[in-house]
């Protein structure tokens, strides 16, 4: 691919900035999961260790160009201290008077977080002279911030046409291991695409379909697949509207020789609380009062023997209700046998999503896929063959 790396670039004594994800979630204070920045903790002590200045740079929440305590990174450095394993300091401000005075105070090795850069509302309109106050801090420019990629902000896209421009660690695996996904597969390559709606993953099916051998739809969104065959889904989640388009796609993916594989049983409740009565029906007995929460064990073998045919995978969404017991047993059995032909070094196996992400750490087997992406809709964009502006200034950028 591309695009440079740390490995193309002398970084000591040079002031790096370093575009990273620290967008992590706060409950009461507390910061409730680690991995985003546990994510780009090496890039940042790769450049601290080799002598260079990091200067970090990186959103939280959505203050709309506003100021506010509630929206301030200066609450993650302690956690960041606890990781790094050693003093990160803190700017108050991400450009100006401040910013300056902090950078030309550091030294080769030191560690400096700058404010939330959507604290300006320039950031968002990748406005040229925010680019510009951000640049001036900085000899380098390197982005490890692959799930604010498909952005077009001054700090993800903006800041690369001034600097010489690289990728970061985090977004060198994350680029290398979805070309591997989905650039240039291994065959056979499946995709088992759940979560409850069509209407949000159009794209992406008619994107896999040109791309794939296997498609595996669950979720609720294959409800709106089986009603397009005429199935009764009773009072499951469906989105009747698409039904022409489920159909469009089905017809599609036969023209194109790619095997759509939809639930052949379900499990089925008749309300969506945990632990409620839930019995197991064929697809084309489900009760007129019924819901359907998840696959049935006919599904999942089905899915586990293409899974078992598979050299590569990539997965985006749950395929049942998978909160609720014990209606993740769907996710979890089909997760787990991921997980037990990567370990057993038959399978590359990628996944990314919010949700897909919970749903594997519910399963236990996170750490086990061969690259599970922490990026929502910069993942979404890429499986759908978009091209994210943080990625393709990259790629095209010359030193």
């Amino acid at each position: 691919m591309g695009f440079h790396t740390l490995d193309d670039v002398e970084v000591r004594s040079r002031r790096v900035l370093l575009r990273v994800d620290l967008n992590v979630p706060i409950t009461d204070g507390k910061i409730t999961d680690l991995t985003r920045i546990k994510r780009v903790a090496p890039t940042i002590e790769e450049l601290s260790c080799k002598g260079a200045r990091v200067i970090l740079l990186a959103h939280f929440g959505r203050p709309k160009g506003r100021i506010s305590s509630e929206n301030s990174l200066k609450k993650i450095v302690r956690e960041m201290e606890k990781i790094l394993n050693c003093s990160v300091h803190f700017s108050e401000d991400c450009i100006g008077d401040k910013v300056q005075t902090a950078v030309a105070m550091m030294r080769d090795g030191d560690i400096l977080l700058l404010e939330n850069t959507r604290f300006y509302a320039e950031e968002e309109k990748n406005d040229p002279e925010f680019a510009k106050a951000l640049a001036v801090n900085g000899d380098i420019y390197v982005n490890d911030a692959f799930s604010a990629a498909h952005r077009a902000h001054a700090s993800t896209e903006g800041l690369a046409r001034l600097l010489p421009a690289y990728a970061g660690r985090s977004m060198q695996a994350e680029l290398e291991s979805l070309e591997n996904g989905l650039g240039c597969p291994i065959h056979p390559l499946i995709a088992i695409v759940g979560g409850a709606k069509v209407s949000t993953k159009i794209e992406l099916l008619n994107s896999l379909i040109d791309k794939v051998d296997t498609l595996v739809i669950g979720g609720g969104m294959a409800n709106t697949f089986l009603a397009a065959q005429g199935l009764n889904v009773g009072k499951s989640l469906c989105e009747y509207d698409l039904v022409n388009t489920a159909q469009a796609i089905m017809i599609k993916a036969k023209s194109e020789d790619c095997t759509l594989v939809l639930p052949v049983d379900a499990v089925i409740a008749s309300h969506f609380r945990e632990n409620v009565p839930y019995h197991c029906h064929a697809i084309d007995s489900i009760p007129v009062d019924g819901m359907i929460l998840d696959i049935g064990s006919k599904s999942i073998e089905c899915i586990n023997k293409m899974i078992d045919k598979a050299a590569t995978l990539v997965w985006n969404g749950p395929l049942g209700a998978f909160e609720l017991r014990p209606f993740d047993l769907g996710t979890v059995q089909v997760a787990k046998r991921v997980s037990e032909r990567t370990k057993a070094g038959r399978l590359i196996s990628i996944a990314g999503g919010g949700d897909t992400v919970a749903a594997l750490n519910h399963a236990g087997v996170a750490g086990d896929f061969t690259y599970l992406s922490m990026a929502g809709g910069a993942f979404l964009e890429w499986m759908e063959g978009k091209s994210l502006p943080g990625v393709r200034i990259l790629e095209n950028k010359r030193l």
